[in-house]
């Protein structure tokens, strides 16, 4: 009975600890291959070049330069966008997964969010309507929910 027991738990820690975030990697890379060390070093996002690219939890990412690739590696939570790189206004507000336009996004207490944006509007300006604080909040927990999931 005992190792019943054991062979349970060792089962779902695999599972638990063996699942990785989902994240946004429309057109194989994540923010669709832009730099993300560039959304907070320059005026814009630039996309990154097939030469300089690294994977980082099963996702692959794309830079401007050696640089900005090695900046990624030495802390890539800091540059990793919120929510796997899908549209925080879905996640906050809809619970849902959505594409983004990686040149649509904020960078805000230090954090990386991006946004779907189309003809109708950007929800970028959804998002930063009202009460941001709660919004982020909102986003953070159904993100604790909607990360792991296809």
């Amino acid at each position: 009975m005992k190792n019943f027991f054991t062979f349970v738990l060792l089962f779902f820690s695999t599972l638990i600890f063996a699942q990785k975030t989902d994240y946004n990697t429309k057109k194989g890379f994540v923010a669709e291959g832009y730099d993300l060390v560039s959304y907070f070093s320059n005026k814009e996002p630039l996309e990154g070049k097939k030469k300089f690219q690294t994977t980082y939890d099963g996702a692959k990412f794309k830079f401007v330069s050696e640089e900005n690739l090695n900046a990624f590696k030495e802390n890539p939570t800091k540059y990793v966008p919120q929510y796997g790189g899908y549209c925080a206004y879905a996640i906050a507000e809809k619970n849902k997964k959505m594409y983004i336009d990686p040149e649509v996004y904020e960078i805000r207490d230090g954090k990386l969010y991006l946004f779907y944006n189309s003809w109708i509007g950007s929800k970028l300006s959804d998002w930063q309507e009202g009460d941001v604080k709660k919004r982020q909040d909102k986003g953070d927990k159904n993100w604790e929910t909607l990360k792991h999931k296809k």
